[in-house]
Order: structure tokens, then sequence, then C-alpha cells
């Protein structure tokens, strides 16, 4: 695969050649033009992506954080790391060097990440994923299929923790418009889909130090936690070194400023691996005991329980995996994180069952707010989970596609919920110079006769030069009794430079496109945008101001409702402030519109808004300081006009660290709302407290207060981690209403315990 250049496109006819050319001049910036002729902040790789060579070895070294063994010393150094940030093109102020070895087992990496300042160095957080970003980090990348879109991703911080997870499509997701506090990746750093699936955990190990020459890692990742094809000569390969007191990022393979690690065409090449064929057999079932009362469904007295199940893995080939479960683990030790909701659309909440981990990205087809396959929509009904009679995943690569199958069963929960069979299958071939294509089939049957689903889809991208993409899918359902308007379609030109960042996008969903093994918050409706984003690095005590501009206006294409009636309309005009440190500020203004063709009534209260128009300004304002210190301020305020009235109010996160073990944080939401219809106040509060023993021992503690849903509840669990995420947890959950549904609601205690097993390699 090419790194770093533009791949020749052959085979197309004369005019639609013409075309692509001039759209791939146009693409070409000057930063992306240093990323092939060698000028200041180029890659490095205008002649060929840089080469690592693995070295093998028949004793491998100890993993206890001191690469002080001889045996790293037979692989040379990877060194010469370049910033991305905060000044790209130059040499990283500190020296790093890596070595990597492997044995038929494992693939070794040591770094030594020199410091002639130690007594700077920022620990994080003790705690298993703990975002690297705030702390000084080692991060790998291994690109094992070589197809510069894909990737296994392993880190570290001087805390010794690990962090892990698995990107797709380069790390971009569906996400939402570029603007209005909304990320494109934050709900696939959150959850399971597309771009970056923080969730996965895998089976891995690694060991930290620290002296008066800096800090280092010794990493241990066994072949059978990764997955790759046969025959491969090279892997992509990156590392990415975190100052977090300079907020430095630097790279061993450089990477533009308007990239990231996750685009994998600027990674080096990893050679010298010969990694065997080892079929892994797996077995990590869970027991889990339990006492519990819940009150809202009438119990009157405390119902103890046991339970058990779990989830066998085995590969079928180093790049294909069978899973099976059996009674799925659904997570009972997290809780998720509530939000207020104002508006008539459906909150999404991230999928954490293991069984739908691996290789959730490449399952995920949509985009513009649509997921076409949501696996949380699979087992739970109405916020309660739904058992599981059991089910298998088969993901993965062969014959150069990625491919996905899933088939569940879940049990029916009475006459008002039964029984379904959930099949998916999901096929997609990787494309030379980032681009792609591939299609999708989710199915739904439930247990009464005339009761299903189906979504059929296709989607793709095209990559063109290294700062133009064009991506898109097609989507139709088959609903009995929704036959009319059940096709979906989305298309989003986007454009990255240096300087510069823009896309425009369109939309049309049917009113009668019904994806159920989805998630979509609103149908019938065409919706389009447009962005623009500048960068200006002054180099001075502003590290980066972004002052940008989107627009986004939903049409309605509703039965019984005027053609193009603006559902939703929203121009946003900001200007993002940096600091060095990471501080920011960001006085944004959004003109807004909502039309209501039918009465709103607001969640978790009696105000019911009018049909109508309504449109007026709003400040969203939002702030942090820096976010590795001791103590961090995070916030935001927002009033103006809102609906028929108005709002003011805010949010703000106050955070308090005593080195790497311990931390607390206080959440606070609230809103003051006055409406022709009424007035009302909303207040989400969240206290969050955790104790580090080591990174695999932890106390934490959350307690949340909400108005809108009249309830505050708490939870305490303690963890002992194992690998992979496994391990033992004790938890007691406790909730109360506070409003109309005042007294306990319910309460539980959990002992939870899992454990994996090879039963087949090593």
């Amino acid at each position: 695969m090419s790194r770093g250049r533009i791949v020749p496109l052959r085979h197309v006819g004369d005019r639609t050649l013409t075309v692509l050319a001039v759209l791939t001049l146009m693409s070409l910036t000057p930063a992306s033009l240093r990323g092939q002729t060698g000028q200041t902040g180029q890659t490095g790789q205008a002649d060929g992506p840089l080469t690592a060579l693995a070295e093998r070895v028949a004793d491998p070294p100890l993993i206890d954080g001191r690469p002080q063994e001889p045996v790293w010393q037979q692989a040379a150094p990877l060194a010469g790391f370049i910033q991305r940030t905060p000044r790209d093109g130059d040499p990283a102020s500190e020296r790093t060097e890596v070595r990597v070895l492997y044995d038929g087992s494992s693939l070794y990496v040591g770094v030594w990440a020199f410091d002639r300042e130690p007594s700077g160095i920022v620990e994080g957080e003790r705690i298993r994923d703990y975002e690297v970003a705030e702390s000084d980090a080692i991060v790998l990348i291994f690109d094992t299929y070589n197809d510069d879109q894909n990737g296994f991703v392993f880190g570290t911080t001087p805390a010794g923790i690990e962090y892990d997870g698995q990107v797709a499509n380069e790390g971009q997701g569906g996400g939402s418009f570029l603007g209005g506090g909304a990320s494109s990746r934050r709900r696939f750093q959150a959850g399971a889909g597309g771009g970056f699936n923080k969730n996965w955990d895998g089976r891995w190990r690694v060991a930290t130090s620290r002296d008066a020459d800096g800090w280092y890692a010794e990493f241990e990742i066994p072949f059978n936690t990764l997955r790759y094809g046969s025959g491969d000569a090279a892997w992509g390969f990156n590392v990415s070194r975190q100052i977090r007191r300079r907020n430095e990022e630097s790279y061993w393979a450089p990477v533009p400023r308007e990239f990231s690690l996750y685009r994998l065409n600027y990674a080096g090449d990893l050679q010298g691996l010969d990694p065997p064929f080892r079929r892994l057999g797996s077995v990590t079932p869970y027991a889990l005991a339990s006492t519990a009362r819940d009150r809202e469904a009438g119990e009157t007295a405390f119902d103890e329980s046991f339970e058990w199940g779990g989830e066998a893995k085995i590969q079928l080939t180093q790049g294909l995996t069978l899973d099976a479960t059996y009674n799925t683990d659904f997570a009972q030790v997290e809780v998720d994180d509530q939000q207020v909701n104002l508006t008539r659309f459906s909150l999404l909440f991230p999928e954490k069952r293991p069984f739908f981990l691996e290789n959730a990205g490449f399952f995920a087809v949509g985009g513009g707010g649509a997921d076409l396959f949501f696996s949380r929509s699979i087992g739970i009904d109405e916020g309660q989970p739904v058992p599981f009679g059991g089910g298998g995943r088969l993901s993965g690569r062969a014959l150069g596609f990625n491919v996905g199958m899933v088939h569940i069963t879940t049990e029916g929960l009475g006459a008002q919920s039964p029984g379904n069979q959930y099949s998916v299958a999901r096929i997609a071939r990787e494309l030379p110079n980032r681009s792609r294509l591939g299609g999708l089939f989710a199915n739904r049957d439930g247990d009464l006769d005339g009761d299903h689903n189906r979504t059929y889809a296709i989607d793709g991208q095209l990559g063109i030069g290294e700062a133009f993409s064009l991506s898109g899918w097609y989507s139709t359902t088959r609903t009995p009794g929704l036959t009319e308007d059940d096709g979906a379609f989305h298309v989003t030109a986007a454009w990255s430079s240096r300087e510069w960042r823009g896309d425009l996008a369109f939309q049309q969903f049917g009113e009668d496109f019904n994806p159920e093994v989805g998630f979509l918050p609103r149908t019938g409706h065409r919706y389009y945008q447009a962005s623009l984003m500048r960068y200006i690095r002054p180099r001075s005590w502003i590290r980066e101001i972004r002052p940008h501009t989107s627009f986004i206006t939903y049409r309605s294409r509703k039965t019984g409702v005027e053609p193009g009636f603006e559902e939703t309309t929203r121009w946003h005009i900001d200007a993002h402030f940096e600091w060095p440190s990471g501080m920011f500020f960001s006085p944004a203004f959004n003109w807004n519109r909502e039309g209501l063709h039918e009465p709103f009534t607001i969640s978790g209260t009696d105000v019911t808004v009018a049909p109508g128009t309504y449109d007026g300004w709003e400040a969203a304002w939002r702030f942090n300081t820096d976010r590795s210190a001791g103590i961090v301020f995070d916030g935001g305020l927002d009033f103006g006009d809102f609906l028929s009235g108005t709002r003011k109010g805010g949010s703000g996160t106050i955070t308090v660290r005593a080195g790497p073990a311990f931390s607390t944080s206080l959440r606070l939401v609230y809103n003051n709302v006055q409406l022709a219809e009424g007035d009302f106040d909303t207040t989400l509060a969240g206290v969050n407290v955790g104790y580090f023993f080591t990174p695999k021992i932890y106390l934490q503690s959350l307690v949340q207060y909400s108005t809108q849903i009249d309830r505050w509840s708490a939870n305490m669990r303690f963890g002992w981690l194992d690998t992979g995420g496994t391990g033992l947890f004790i938890v007691y959950n406790d909730v109360q209403g506070i409003g109309d549904l005042d007294g306990t609601l319910g309460r539980s205690f959990i002992v939870k315990f899992t454990r994996q097993f090879n039963v087949l390699g090593g």
C-alpha cells in the first residue's frame, strides 16, 4: 500500500481522469505538497515510508518496565521523532528511542522516553484507558493488514496503565456537523462504532519505570491478540509520544498537523516480522451473584439470584475470528452517565458489552446522525436488559475483504415484548488511497407472525489526494405496513489541509425508513450541511485560533406537513482560542430555528410547546483549563432564545487530582427555561470519586442527581482487573426518587467474576 503519496487511478475514462486530476490539484495544499517534496514540515516519506526492523530473539525480555537486558540491544533503535504539535516539522524537544523484538508468541516493544526535566513528567490517573492526552504518554499503532485504514492501538503513561483500542476507517466516524460543540469522533471514542473504538480490551501487558533520565516502558503484545493476514511483507507502524507539560506530541513517522496517529498512510513500515499462525481458542466465562429489589417494578422484597454465562472465541484464520455467547454479559458493573434532554429526539448511549466490541468498526455504516447498525439496539428494551438465548459472531479479514456476521436470539419479556432473532451481515473492501466500498444487511425477525424488519445498505468512500474525500451511502428498509417511502441516502464531501477544513453534506430520509437494528433519531426529511474552519497559529502566547462557521438545516418530507418545512436550522459562529497548556475558550453564537408541526412535551416536565416556528439567537460558550493539572475547570454557558421563550444556564465540572492514585470530580448542569407555555428548571449533578491502588486495582463511586428523570442514584464499584478487562467486581447500586417518585426505587448488590482461559494457542 502507498504511504504519504497519491495512488494513481487507472482504467478510467479520459473525462473522469481530467476531473479527478483537477480535484487532486485543488486538494494539494502546501502541507500536502511538502509531504511529497521534502520541504520544511514534510513527513519524511518523499522516497517511501520510514522502516523499522523487528528482531527475532530466542529469549524474550522480562516485562518489568526496565529495558536493561542485553536482548534489547539486538534491535536497532528508532529515533529522530518529529513534532506534530506545537511546532510541526521540528525535532521533538526530548529524545525518544524505540526497539522492537519478537519471538514465537509475542511482539515486544521497548521505549526509552528520555527527559531532561524528569520532575515535570505528568503521570496521569492510574486507571485503565485513562485519556492519554492528559498526561505524558507513549502510544503505538499497528496496521497489521497494511491497508492504511485499520489498526490496533496500545498505549501507556508513566503510571503504567493499559490503554488500547481499534481504529477503523482512519479513525473517522459518521459523527455530526462540524460545530455547535459537536465532535465528529466523540461517540466513537466513547462507544464501539467506527472511528476509534476505545472500549475494545485486548489481552496484553505493559510495565513502566522512572529514573533521573526520564521514563521507560516495556510492552508485550501476544500475536493472538492481533489479527493479521498471511504473507504480508510488512505492517504499518507508528509511535507517538506526548510530553504533557509542553502539550507536545511527536511521532516516529511524522504526520502532518491536520491529521492524527490514525492517518495510517503516513505510518512507517515494520519489517522483519515472521508472525506465526496461532489458532487462539479462549473462553471467558462469568459468574454473577446478586441481591436486588426493583420497587418501580412492584417488587416488595429482595430477590437473590445467581447467573452465569460468557463468551468463547476461536480464530478460524489469523485474521478471522468466531465468537459465541451464552447469557451475554451486560456490563452490569458500569452505569451510563445521565444526560439532559430538552429536545424531541432520543439520546445515544455507547455499547460496552464485550461480545460486540472486537472489530465493531467493521460493522459501522452511516453518517450524519444515523447508524444503520447499532448493536445496543439488540437485547435492550426501553432501557431494560432482555435475556439472550445465545448467538455467534464472525468478524475480521478474509480474501482481502473486511467481513462481519452476527446472529443473536433474545427471549421475550411478556406479551408486550416478544422474543426476536437478529442477523447482521457486513462486507467491505479497502481500496487504494483511503477509498473503500461495502454493503450491509440487517434483519430482525420477531416471534409473532408478520413481525420483521430488514435493512439493506451500500456505502463507500473515494479519497482524492491527501486532502479531499467523498463518502456516502444508500439504504432501504422493509417493514410490514411501511412500504411507501422507505429509502435513505447520505453524501459528504470533505477537505482538510494544514490551514483549512471544510465539508458539504446532503442526506434524504424517507418517512417510512425504519432501521430497527440501528439508531435513527429522526426521519422523513432532507438535510443540508456546510462548514468551514480556518487554523491560525501565531506561535505566541496563543497556540491556535480556529475561527469557524457551520450551517445545517432539516427540511420536512413528512405526509401532511408543508414540503420543505424547517424542522431544525442552525447557523453556528465560533472562534476557538487555545493556549499552550491546552486551555481554551470558545465564544460561540448560534442562530436556531425549530419548527414543530405537532405539540411537543419536554421530557420530565408538564410543559407542552405548541406547534409553530420558533427562532432566535443563543450564546453557547465553552472553556476548560489545563486538563493535566491538579485542579481542572471545564464548562460552558448557554443563554438566549429557546423555542417560545428563553433559556439560561450552563454546565461545569471541577476535577481535583492528588497524584496518580486519587481523583474526584463534581459535575453540574443547570437550565432555567421560561416559555410561553410554562417555566421549569432542570438540574443534573454528579460526583465521581476514584482511588487507584495500582493500574489494575481501583475503587470508584458515581453519585448522580437529575430533576428531569426525578431521581438520584449511587454506584460504588471495586475492581481487581485481570487481562483484557476481566477480573473481580463488587458493585452496590442505590436509586432514590426525589419528586413525584419520592422514596427508594431500587437497590442491588452484585459480585461478578470473569476470567479468560486459553484452550488453544498460547
